[in-house]
């Protein structure tokens, strides 16, 4: 195992956290919580680090735990017994840059997160399959599925008529 230092580290971070951050945004969709999700993967690289051979299986490795991560807080009994503050008192992240992501995240988690490596990371439904532990068909529906589903509401959301009654 190679000896890790503060640039490394400090490379790692930065290359990665924004991939991170949406990954655990689109299972908790709460950016605070998602925030603390990258910290406790980022700790988790750097204390069990173990020499990956390409930049990619890195990342392929981040995402796999940031999902589990995920999943671990929304399963726990703190997060089920909590009640979240209004989140439009919050601020916004100055580095926020979401864009249609806000429409992904009102998918299902398994839509959002095969959406979000798919267009986002620039995984093929193949690399999806191996990081998520699926069968690649199951990617391809999950794919297929979740594009219908951002068709209906982005066309809802985007319709006069719905504007006029929400907007």
């Amino acid at each position: 195992m190679e000896l890790m230092n503060n640039e490394f580290l400090t490379q790692v971070i930065t290359k990665y956290r924004k991939t991170v951050i949406r990954v655990a945004l689109g299972y908790v969709k709460n950016i605070h919580d998602a925030e603390d999700i990258a910290q406790n993967v980022f700790l988790k690289f750097f204390d069990k680090y173990v020499c990956l051979d390409t930049d990619e299986s890195q990342k392929a490795w981040l995402i796999r735990v940031t999902i589990n991560e995920s999943k671990n807080l929304l399963k726990s009994s703190w997060f089920r017994n909590r009640h979240d503050l209004d989140e439009s008192l919050a601020a916004p992240s100055a580095d926020e840059d979401l864009g249609v992501y806000e429409y992904v995240k009102r998918l299902k988690p398994k839509y959002r997160t095969v959406i979000y490596l798919y267009y986002y990371e620039d995984y093929s439904a193949n690399d999806i399959a191996k990081i998520l532990k699926m069968p690649p068909a199951t990617v391809a529906t999950h794919l297929r599925r979740a594009r219908e589903q951002l068709r209906e509401i982005i066309t809802k959301e985007e319709s006069p008529l719905y504007q006029s009654s929400f907007g």
